[in-house]
């Protein structure tokens, strides 16, 4: 039913020097190396559109932003609306990264309407993806879901190994955060399986952490941090920044639901540096919430600990992050229902919120 994974960022020439699990900084000297030497203006989109891709992969914000435009001219220039598309679903991915919400689907709506212009049916894919991705991690998913399910349809007609795994992790991510651990722990497993299969190892990076997330939900604390360190291993393998940084913050959630609250303020703090040095405010903020959260479970002065909640609050409100926003007032209503002192552990899973939105890819 599915082939290999491939990526199909990498075009022209760089499309046989570079595959799927290619380390981005290989990437990036091979792309370098093809810009140098391009003799046409789609040459060098087409190189300055994995260099964009390479740079925002390892956390350079700036370069990854700059690449990203260099290649929309040098389409433009070529004429090409496909590239132009490209490159625009490139920029939009960076601006969804740093927490850019709004640019982030005005980057991609342009890129859906350049890819159909310019009849990719892959850049028109991939950006539909964008924004699909940027309403989920909005909260958004009574206006995502039935778009998710759509791609991931189109996927398996197409035996696209990425975008089905993409897809069935994002749907899976909406069941879990909407309270359906069963079926979001049917899908993550099964986006694993489709990812090893078809040698996606960044996918299966990605789907790991979901298995993990819901496993430790239901108390299999030592599980899931076997599965993060498998994930792990991928993401130094690769030079995936992000992907790490995420990671470590999901092992921080681990911890903290089992109780390790010293461990996990060590770990929310080492992805806090990690998402800071990459310039990742989503990540940011949400690794500053678990570090409050551990900080009040060890004893932090009650009113300390709400004025970070207030600020926070703020930060998700302005990102546009719903559920995280819900997560802040929930863990608030818990702290000030009872003295901060006689305040219990939560229980295993006691954190995950239950959307109103109707469930279904961080």
């Amino acid at each position: 039913m599915y082939g290999k994974a491939f990526a199909p960022e990498y075009q022209g020439e760089l499309g046989s020097a570079l595959g799927v699990n290619s380390s981005y900084e290989e990437v990036l000297t091979t792309a370098r190396r093809a810009h140098a030497e391009a003799g046409t203006p789609l040459e060098r989109a087409r190189a300055g559109l994995a260099v964009a891709e390479a740079h925002r992969r390892l956390g350079r914000v700036a370069e990854a932003g700059a690449a990203w435009r260099e290649s929309y001219r040098s389409a433009r220039t070529a004429g090409d609306a496909g590239a132009m598309a490209w490159a625009l679903w490139s920029g939009g991915t960076l601006a969804r990264q740093c927490g850019t919400l709004p640019l982030a689907r005005r980057l991609l709506t342009h890129a859906v309407a350049l890819a159909d212009a310019g009849g990719d049916r892959l850049a028109h894919g991939y950006s539909l993806a964008g924004l699909a991705e940027t309403g989920r991690i909005q909260g958004d998913y009574a206006a995502v879901a039935a778009l998710h399910e759509q791609l991931l349809a189109q996927a398996r007609e197409h035996g696209e190994v990425r975008h089905t795994v993409w897809a069935m992790s994002g749907i899976a991510q909406m069941h879990r955060n909407t309270g359906d651990h069963d079926k979001a722990l049917e899908l993550f497993e099964e986006s694993a399986r489709i990812a090893e299969a078809g040698e996606d190892a960044r996918g299966r990076a990605w789907s790991l952490r979901g298995v993990a997330d819901v496993r430790s939900v239901r108390g299999e604390t030592d599980r899931a941090l076997d599965l993060l360190s498998e994930a792990e291993a991928i993401c130094r393998r690769m030079d995936l920044a992000s992907a790490l940084a995420y990671n470590h913050k999901m092992r921080a959630n681990v911890l903290y639901r089992a109780g390790r609250y010293a461990s996990a303020r060590d770990t929310y703090a080492r992805a806090l540096g990690e998402f800071r040095a990459m310039q990742e405010p989503r990540g940011e903020a949400l690794s500053r919430l678990g570090l409050a959260k551990s900080r009040a479970r060890l004893g932090r002065d009650l009113d300390e600990t709400l004025a970070e909640l207030a600020v926070l609050e703020q930060d998700f409100a302005r990102i546009g992050l719903r559920h995280a926003r819900e997560m802040v007032i929930a863990f608030r209503a818990e702290l000030t229902a009872r003295p901060a002192a006689e305040t219990p552990a939560p229980r295993s899973g006691a954190t995950t919120l239950r959307s109103p939105a109707v469930p279904a890819r961080s």
